[in-house]
C-alpha cells in the first residue's frame, strides 16, 4: 500500500445516557435550489442546529448559508454524543430542528430512537448508500478516513493493518487520542467487524504496545512531526490542516493509508438529521440541500480538507479517492453502540491512559 504525502468529550456521562435512552448547485445536487425546502415557495425563518461540529469549524459555512437562503441559524454546539444525548433526553420537546454530527453513530442512536424524520429520497441519493442511512433518517455531509500517520524518519516499512501495530518493534512509539470520539468510532467499527472478543483482543495487543496517549489528534499529529511519536492514529486531514497553516516545509509526516478493508482504515462521515419535532422542517430541509450542493461540498473539500460526498466536487490535492481506499463494509448506523466501546475501553486499560 502506497504511502502518500499529503501536500496541499467529555463524553461519559453522554454515552451513558445514550446507552439508557436507547440557488446555483441544485443542478449539482438533483434536488431543488438552497433555501427552497424543496417546495415553491422560499423556506424562511429560524432553524435551531444542535452540532457535534465545532464552531469555528462549521459557522463560516453556516453563515453563508443564511447570507444564499435568508434563513438564520441558531447554533448549539458540543460533542455529539453529548448533543445526542441531550436530544434523546429532550424527547419532543426539543428546541432542535436538525442535527448536525461529527460521527454517524451518533445519529444512528437518534435513529433507532424513532427521533428523526425520513429526508427525501431524491435528496438523499446524490450520496452513495455506504454514507447515509439505509432508511433515510439522516445523510452524510463530507467523510473521513482513519490513517496511520508515520514520520518517515523513523518509519523504514509502514504498517499497513492494525495487526501490524501489534508487533513489539513499535513499544512505546505509536500515538492515539483515547477520548476523540473518532478514535472510539474507530473501536466501535472494529468491536462491528471482528464482534466484542476480537476487538477485545487486539485492544489488549495494542495496550501491551504501550501507546502514548495524548489529548487529541492534533497533539498527535504534532507528536509524530516531532518525533516524538513514530506513528499516530488519526484522521486523513490532520496533516492537511497543518500543511495549511505552517507550510510544507515545516511538515515531515506522511499520511499511510491501510490496506483494503482493514477495520483501522474505517471511513466514517459528518452528517445530518431532521428531527421529526421541528417546527420549520422546510428551513431545516433547505440546510441539508445547501450542505449536499456544490458550494457546501466545495467547503468541506477545500476549507477542512475532508471528504465531498456527491460526484463533481474535486477532492484536496494528493488524496486518494473513496474507491482507492476501499475501506472496510460497515453500517455507519451500526456505531451507535459507543457506551458498550467505552466500557470495553476502560476494561483493557486505554480510556483514560
Amino acid at each position: 500500500m502506497r504511502t502518500s504525502r499529503t501536500r496541499l468529550l467529555t463524553v461519559a456521562g453522554a454515552l451513558a445516557l445514550l446507552a439508557v435512552a436507547c440557488g446555483d448547485d441544485d443542478a449539482s445536487t438533483g434536488t431543488s435550489a438552497p433555501g427552497t425546502g424543496g417546495t415553491n415557495a422560499p423556506a424562511t425563518g429560524t432553524i435551531t442546529v444542535y452540532s457535534g461540529r465545532s464552531e469555528d469549524l462549521v459557522m463560516p459555512l453556516l453563515e453563508q448559508f443564511t447570507a444564499d437562503t435568508g434563513i438564520e441559524v441558531e447554533f448549539r454546539g458540543g460533542d455529539s454524543g453529548e448533543m445526542a444525548a441531550q436530544l434523546l433526553t429532550e424527547g419532543g420537546a426539543s428546541p432542535a430542528d436538525v442535527f448536525f454530527s461529527q460521527d454517524a453513530g451518533a445519529l444512528g442512536a437518534l435513529e433507532k430512537a424513532g427521533m428523526l424524520s425520513t429526508l427525501p429520497a431524491d435528496l438523499v441519493s446524490v450520496v452513495p448508500q455506504a454514507y447515509r442511512s439505509a432508511t433515510g433518517a439522516w445523510v452524510g455531509t463530507s467523510g473521513r478516513a482513519r490513517v496511520l500517520l508515520i514520520n518517515p524518519d523513523l518509519v523504514a516499512d509502514a504498517p499497513t493493518t492494525i495487526d501490524e501495530l501489534l508487533d513489539p518493534q513499535w513499544n512505546g512509539r505509536i500515538g492515539f487520542a483515547p477520548s476523540n470520539a473518532s478514535w472510539q468510532s474507530f473501536v466501535t467499527g472494529l468491536r462491528v467487524l471482528r464482534g466484542d472478543d476480537g476487538a477485545r483482543e487486539w485492544l489488549q495487543g495494542f495496550a501491551a504496545n504501550n501507546p502514548v496517549a495524548f489529548e487529541g489528534n492534533g497533539a498527535v499529529r504534532d507528536a509524530v512531526n516531532d518525533g516524538q511519536v513514530a506513528i499516530g492514529l488519526v484522521n486523513h486531514y490532520y496533516v492537511y490542516e497543518k500543511i495549511a497553516a505552517e507550510g510544507a516545509e515545516a511538515v515531515v509526516a506522511e499520511n499511510q493509508y491501510l490496506a483494503a478493508g482493514d477495520p483501522g482504515g474505517l471511513v466514517n462521515v459528518a452528517g445530518i438529521g431532521i428531527l421529526k419535532s421541528s417546527d420549520n422542517s422546510a428551513a431545516a430541509q433547505a440546510l441539508v440541500e445547501y450542505l449536499l450542493s456544490a458550494k457546501g461540498q466545495a467547503y468541506f473539500a477545500e476549507e477542512t480538507f475532508e471528504y465531498p460526498l456527491i460526484e463533481g466536487v474535486a477532492l484536496a490535492d494528493g488524496l486518494p479517492t473513496l474507491e482507492e481506499l476501499a475501506p472496510p463494509a460497515i453500517d455507519l448506523s451500526d456505531l451507535d453502540t459507543l457506551a458498550e466501546t467505552q466500557e470495553l475501553l476502560e476494561d483493557v486499560g486505554l480510556l483514560t491512559r
